[in-house]
């Protein structure tokens, strides 16, 4: 199967803001971030990338503005990778959601909290997850098995792919970092994901390109550590 690139937006005008943004129309890049996106193009030259796929979020349109002026592409938009519905509790404050009982079941058992006149984070993960699988398999189909493409979405989405791909149940996605502009890097097989990079702020991601010598059919890992497929 190819290899996907999950990157988070970057820095926006909500992230630091102490609200809970969502999917509030109209969230953009601070200036910050439409540096990291402007870096992005640097970062990633010399990966091989045959597809983007994006949130409709404006804040992920603008992240990979830049990469997909510099490469010639187009991003086709998936809105099963748009930000969670945090329902009533957009736009609120955080530091008000702290005295919420939901709160504590975000934090604590994020696989039952539903919030109020929105989604679960369950939904979020069963559609997250689905459509990463589907495009990676179009991706796989369409450019063969060392194919490499990205998809943008946001922290809260690529934590709960992420979680999947780890085999960690969702209980437990609090424990992972997904920082704005950060990469994460995961390789579908046959029988499980491999996930070659986490939150990765500005490493060397040449490794995660496959070698001419790719084995796609293999799920095996190497023993001793290390990913099969790589």
């Amino acid at each position: 199967m190819a290899t996907v690139i999950l990157l988070r937006h970057a820095r926006s005008t909500a992230n630091g803001s102490g609200v809970l943004a969502g999917r509030t129309p109209g969230v953009s890049l601070c200036e910050k971030g439409q540096a990291q996106a402007i870096g992005l193009v640097d970062r990633l030259k010399g990966i091989p990338i045959d597809a983007v796929v994006a949130s409709p979020m404006d804040r992920c349109q603008q992240t990979i503005a830049p990469l997909l002026a510099d490469r010639g592409l187009t991003a086709v938009t998936d809105p099963q990778l748009a930000e969670v519905d945090y329902g009533s509790w957009t736009n609120r404050a955080i530091k008000d959601l702290l005295d919420e009982p939901l709160w504590k079941v975000v934090q604590q058992h994020p696989s039952a909290a539903v919030f109020p006149e929105g989604e679960g984070l369950a939904a979020v993960q069963a559609r997250a997850v689905a459509a990463v699988r589907a495009h990676d398999a179009r991706v796989t189909a369409e450019f063969g098995p060392r194919a490499v493409w990205l998809a943008c979405s946001h922290g809260d989405v690529i934590k709960a792919v992420l979680a999947d791909a780890l085999g960690v149940h969702l209980d437990g996605f609090q424990r992972i970092v997904v920082d704005p502009a950060s990469v994460s890097v995961v390789q579908y097989t046959e029988t499980r994901p491999f996930v070659l990079r986490s939150n990765d702020n500005g490493g060397d991601l040449s490794g995660v390109v496959p070698p001419p010598e790719h084995q796609p059919s293999s799920s095996d890992a190497v023993v001793g550590g290390g990913a099969g497929t790589v």
